[in-house]
């Protein structure tokens, strides 16, 4: 979908970088490094993003990093538009909605970072129908075409983890009311 309106491979691997996330920083090295490209490729794509407000640039020390401008107008559009590209729409929609008593979901992993590795992990804060679960996650995997890693998680089991799982840069994609 996106890959036909961006005909950029390094574009488009930029906006999902920083647009899945708005808290995903990278700087230039390790942009080319994550994605398999060359520097040069990647500073074209960032200093076009950049002149049209897109991104933002900021210094720390001897690093250039950039972010999303989550003030720009096209952000949330943009936002969402990458949410649907990778399907977590369909997996909020399709399967928390109607799970049982989820608190909180959250993408983990390299989704959070931005980058498409083929497999969306999950963690779930709540009580949920596990059978049912199963089922909606393989009609979703079938609908995004990427497969989908769940943990379930009691809330008291999620403050005895929060060592052990970074739910802080994790990308929050369901809270109860909202």
């Amino acid at each position: 979908m996106l890959d036909a309106l961006i005909t950029s491979k390094t574009r488009l691997k930029i906006l999902l970088k920083f647009f899945i996330n708005p808290s995903t920083k990278g700087y230039l090295r390790e942009l080319a490094a994550q994605m398999n490209e060359s520097t040069n490729a990647v500073r074209v794509e960032l200093d076009r993003l950049v002149a049209a407000g897109y991104l933002e640039r900021s210094a720390n020390g001897n690093k250039v990093f950039y972010n999303a401008n989550t003030r720009h107008p096209l952000y949330k559009d943009i936002h969402n538009v990458v949410k649907k590209f990778l399907g977590i729409d369909v997996l909020i929609d399709n399967v928390l909605a109607k799970l049982g008593k989820v608190h909180e979901a959250y993408v983990v992993g390299d989704y959070a970072k931005g980058i498409d590795g083929g497999i969306i992990d999950v963690v779930i804060i709540g009580t949920v129908d596990y059978a049912y679960l199963a089922q909606l996650i393989e009609k979703a995997e079938e609908i995004i075409k990427r497969k989908i890693r769940p943990l379930v998680l009691s809330p008291k089991e999620k403050a005895k983890y929060k060592d052990k799982i970074d739910l802080e840069n994790a990308l929050l994609v369901w809270k109860n009311g909202k």
